[in-house]
């Protein structure tokens, strides 16, 4: 006769850590598939930017960013100005969402609110200072297949393209990320949130805002400055 076989009950198998009961990752589907999401784009941006310094450093001439992204303030060209103010404005926009995650897992709608507002308001400022610098260039005569001859340009086309695609597509992240964010505190204000006892898409909201600030971090190091 054959010893008789006891199985194990379905509720220990899934409770294992190999019974597929849980995640491997200890994480919400919702947050692990923004992980995949900001990695995949991850790869995007890095692939910009490493093309972009394999063709800059094989031209060798290129257009001092200086010069091309200066602003006259009372009659003085100050350097890399406006970047400045923009980088200070996407780094603070980084403390104001982090203050929205904090008051979101204090359960507090109203400062909730308050800080994604104050997010999405610094976010609009920033695409507000963006399409000047844009319209600015575009004014001088950069275009993404055209540079002017003169100086600072040199007639190098390479970097209207670079800047256009480079600039244009973070810019797209920001702005989407605006009406992301708008949309997640109009859900907080109707206390869609409180009633499910979790808050947390706030974030979720906030790993792909701290993402698009992250990201200028490197642009504004590799392509304004370097």
């Amino acid at each position: 006769m054959h010893a008789e076989v006891q199985a194990t009950p379905l509720e220990e198998v899934l409770k294992s850590d190999w019974g597929g009961g849980k995640s491997p990752f200890g994480i919400s589907w919702g947050k692990l598939m923004m992980w995949v999401f900001i990695l995949s784009d991850a790869f995007i941006f890095g692939t910009f930017l490493i093309v972009y310094g394999a063709i800059r450093t094989s031209l060798g001439q290129w257009p001092d960013r200086g010069e091309v992204f200066a602003l006259h303030l009372g009659g003085t060209k100050v350097p890399l100005l406006l970047i400045a103010i923009m980088t200070f404005i996407l780094v603070s926009s980084s403390g104001t969402m982090a203050l929205a995650v904090r008051a979101a897992y204090d359960r507090n709608r109203q400062r909730t609110v308050r800080f994604l507002f104050a997010t999405c308001l610094l976010g609009l400022i920033f695409v507000g200072c963006q399409a000047y610098e844009w319209s600015k260039l575009i004014h001088e005569g950069l275009r993404p297949w055209a540079a002017p001859t003169e100086a600072p340009f040199f007639g190098i086309a390479q970097f209207g393209a670079f800047f256009f695609l480079i600039t244009g597509f973070h810019g797209s992240h920001v702005l989407s990320g605006v009406i992301y964010l708008s949309a997640i505190a109009w859900r907080v204000a109707k206390g869609v949130y409180e009633k499910r006892g979790s808050y947390e898409a706030v974030e979720i909201a906030g790993l792909y805002w701290h993402f698009v600030d992250l990201v200028w971090v490197f642009i504004f190091n590799f392509f304004y400055l370097l």
